[in-house]
């Protein structure tokens, strides 16, 4: 039976660190941050997360990148505005630099309590701030296969996206310490391969009988097919504190999606290399993000993880105009050349001994190119 070609429609998820600007430290205050805000949440996908001091936003489902661009600049414009108004601000990174989670309140909503109740203290320290990219399939034959692919090019863009270097005040020596916070949940890292639909399936429906899941929403892979909406979720970036970045990688995502249909439409079949050998990878690219050395397995042997990257552009350069998404992608090539988030916060450690510096940059770079000189959205 033939595949159904993918609707590659975008939505992105964000969750927003709350700073206090004057202790840069991570405040609880989302339940406060939203009072007198109905509007916007009836308007908006904006809803506190399990600690009180993030807040997590959601586009509109979008038929282009570029769409999705100027619906994720306003709601960037939109909690800043929120912000600003309780004399607070927002950060994007994926952990806080100094902030302990220990210090944190847990959102009093029945789903989040639930989580603490279920996972304890591995909750309490999730401390932790994600983007998650959403990319139309349609065809669920299609999402496991695509799934069962593509998982070898995720830790590639987790290199690009990296932003949480610090944990506690510390320099952990890793870029994404996100990552292995996020490990110790049940049901997170990459995903299994599935021989079918109904092979995942029957995974997802056995766990739901014998009382492990509710349902699909608890599996927390890299990469899952979405248990409610026709999409695959990458959920293996930080998230990206700079704009252009976040959009960098949710169009390396579209563009994967749609050259692999391609491909599969041709019969051309990219090989699936066991999870233990892309683990391998996805640790390279926790450690040492985009300075390090990845490992091409079709080649056997280590190359700099910047030339995979940069090979990686190249395997979707020829969808990249059908889907006008050139400028966005290559901006993968800026990230090469100034760095990640992780890079650059730990430059700024290096440049002033002070974590607060760091808070101060986030701060700052989170809304970069999302507002013109006159303080409206930079929608293009």
């Amino acid at each position: 039976m033939p595949i159904k070609p993918p609707t590659l429609t975008v939505g992105i998820e964000e969750e927003y660190q709350i700073i206090d600007p004057e202790t840069r430290e991570l405040k609880s205050y989302i339940t406060q941050l939203l009072e007198g805000s109905r509007l916007y949440l009836l308007e908006r996908d904006i809803k506190p997360e399990l600690h009180q001091s993030m807040v997590e936003i959601g586009t509109v489902v979008c038929n282009t990148i570029q769409e999705a661009r100027n619906d994720l600049v306003q709601l960037r414009c939109m909690i800043d505005d929120l912000a600003r108004a309780k004399g607070l601000r927002i950060a994007a990174a994926g952990t806080h630099p100094f902030s302990s989670w220990r210090l944190q309140e847990i959102t009093p909503y029945e789903r989040y309590l639930g989580v603490l109740e279920d996972m304890q203290d591995l909750a309490r320290e999730l401390l932790i701030f994600g983007m998650h990219v959403h990319i139309g399939v349609g065809d669920p034959e299609f999402a496991i296969d695509a799934m069962n692919v593509l998982r070898y090019m995720l830790p590639h863009v987790l290199a690009l996206s990296t932003s949480s270097p610090f944990w506690e005040g510390r320099n952990t020596g890793l870029k994404s310490y996100r990552s292995v916070v996020f490990k110790r949940f049940p049901r997170t890292g990459l995903p299994a391969m599935f021989n079918s639909y109904a092979d995942f399936k029957n995974y997802v429906d056995v766990l739901v009988r014998t009382n492990c899941i509710p349902d699909g929403s608890k599996i927390w892979w890299d990469l899952r097919p979405h248990h409610k909406y026709p999409t695959l979720e990458f959920r293996i970036c930080d998230l990206c504190t700079n704009i252009d970045d976040a959009i960098c990688c949710a169009a390396l995502f579209q563009a994967l999606v749609l050259k692999h249909y391609k491909m599969r439409r041709d019969n051309i079949t990219f090989r699936k290399y066991p999870i233990a050998m892309i683990e391998e990878n996805k640790w390279r690219a926790v450690r040492y993000g985009i300075n390090g050395k990845l490992i091409d397995f079709g080649r056997q042997e280590e190359l700099p993880a910047k030339q995979l990257i940069y090979e990686l552009v190249e395997f979707v350069d020829d969808v990249l105009d059908e889907l006008g998404t050139r400028k966005e992608v290559e901006h993968a090539f800026t990230i090469l050349e100034r760095g990640t988030s992780a890079d650059q916060q730990i430059a700024v450690y290096e440049r002033t001994g002070d974590v607060r510096a760091v808070v101060d940059w986030l701060i700052e770079e989170t809304m970069r190119g999302c507002r013109l000189p006159d303080g409206s959205p930079n929608i293009i």
